[in-house]
């Protein structure tokens, strides 16, 4: 008999025994963790522990398809199950009775609650599911004790080729998983997916800047979604928040849309600027559903604009970009209405053409392309906006529904009629920008704290 810290390099290393003998060697980590290895060359694991006046060899794997870490998370709990007077069938029967990760995702999706206390949105069981499909499919049949660091690390790293969030996502995943296996003491293991290290998270500070307003606004009017990118920008308000919003929330009279729940698990007023009043306004005129964005599937409201929103991107670029080359000189007036026209009839061919005129006079297409603004800009644009115009950290945090545990109650303190002003100047500026209106005064926001 020999001890050694198992690995999979020392184990495959050792000698095989003469013929008609087997050789034994014990795991120095866990020491009643054994391999048995035959003269023929097969390697199998064991736990080992007395039973009464015997010894109880329960056969675990062979190896190497059977790893070092899954032999030893197996060994921990059968040798669990031996602490509390469990017999050697009975260990062997908690080890197949221990759910896959599959089974155990469903159960998840099924009962695991938000901060709130609500079930997960349907939405989110949709983007959960994605993920176990495209990421995590190597570790869907295994047992949760099977499931090792190793695996854990290999899914990171394949991922993160793809995508670094959703790497970090599928991770978060595992490990929220297996938290919730043990919360309901279905699984006393280790956590695999702890302590894996993230991937740097991109800073991203995009916003709409004042250069681009003027072609971002007139490329959002021409959009059959017009109200909602518009709504979406003078709100501040996340996009599902939009797409879902009810004629019922709304206090025109007032200004305020009053949002039941948001991503952070609380309510929201949401205070509305006279533009985006009057946009509400002409569209309820019209209104036949309960939706202010109504749509045709299931949810009864828009789901996706991202199509709408690439149009709006494509077409505020080229008009960037035939800005420029009319004032170099390099499109004439006639020319600079044929591609205005075809930018409304065929902004793809009409992109397509003139970024090649773009390539060929060796324009920087940093110069005139906006199509890496996101959606979600549109809310860091009203941020980013406030902030210029004098807003406090407070002022927008409680505008755009930040929950940060520094300044929750900071938010708390606050009522929303400086919110309001904040929101209407930020307002104010970018259709000042966008050379919507005439000059408007900025006022600069009183600091709170000092009362």
């Amino acid at each position: 008999m020999a001890n050694l810290k198992f690995t999979k390099t020392a184990l495959l290393a050792l000698a095989l025994p003469e013929a008609g003998k087997r050789l034994t060697v014990y795991d120095t980590v866990i020491p009643k963790l054994a391999m048995r290895i035959t003269a023929a060359g097969a390697r199998t694991l064991y736990v080992v522990k007395r039973a009464g006046a015997s010894m109880a060899w329960v056969k675990l794997g062979a190896f190497p398809g059977m790893t070092v870490e899954q032999a030893r998370g197996e060994a921990q709990k059968i040798l669990g199950e031996f602490a509390t007077g469990a017999n050697p069938a009975a260990a062997r029967r908690a080890i197949r009775e221990e759910p896959t990760f599959a089974e155990l995702f469903d159960l998840f999706l099924a009962s695991k609650k938000k901060r709130d206390g609500t079930p997960l949105s349907e939405k989110t069981k949709r983007d959960y599911r994605d993920t176990l499909r495209l990421y995590l499919e190597s570790i869907k049949a295994k047992k949760l004790s099977h499931i090792t660091r190793a695996d854990v690390k290999a899914i990171h790293a394949k991922a993160t080729k793809k995508s670094a969030a959703q790497a970090d996502k599928a991770v978060a995943i595992v490990s929220a998983v297996f938290t919730f296996a043990a919360d309901h003491e279905l699984f006393d293991g280790v956590n695999p997916a702890s302590r894996i290290q993230k991937n740097p998270a991109p800073s991203r500070d995009r916003f709409a800047q004042a250069s681009e307003l003027p072609h971002l606004f007139a490329a959002i009017a021409e959009s059959p979604l017009c109200d909602y990118f518009l709504l979406s920008l003078l709100t501040g308000a996340r996009r599902s928040n939009v797409q879902a919003m009810a004629w019922r929330d709304l206090d025109l009279d007032a200004g305020i849309w009053r949002i039941g729940m948001t991503k952070n698990g609380t309510p929201q007023n949401v205070p509305l600027s006279p533009e985006a009043v009057a946009a509400l306004q002409a569209r309820k005129r019209s209104a036949a559903s309960p939706f202010v964005f109504p749509g045709t599937g299931v949810t009864g409201h828009l789901v996706e604009p991202k199509k709408a929103w690439a149009t709006i991107l494509r077409r505020a670029s080229v008009r960037r970009l035939l800005d420029q080359l009319q004032a170099a000189g390099k499109l004439t007036e006639d020319e600079r209405q044929r591609a205005d026209q075809q930018l409304i009839e065929a902004p793809a061919t009409a992109e397509n053409r003139y970024r090649t005129v773009a390539d060929a006079l060796e324009i920087d297409p940093a110069a005139y392309d906006m199509t890496d603004l996101r959606i979600h800009d549109l809310r860091r644009t009203l941020g980013s906006w406030q902030a210029k115009t004098g807003a406090s950290l407070a002022i927008i945090g409680k505008s755009l529904n930040h929950k940060t545990h520094q300044a929750t109650a900071i938010y708390a303190r606050l009522d929303l009629d400086p919110v309001r002003q904040s929101v209407n100047t930020a307002t104010q500026a970018m259709l000042e920008a966008a050379g919507l209106k005439e000059g408007v005064t900025v006022v600069k926001m009183p600091k709170h704290g000092s009362s």
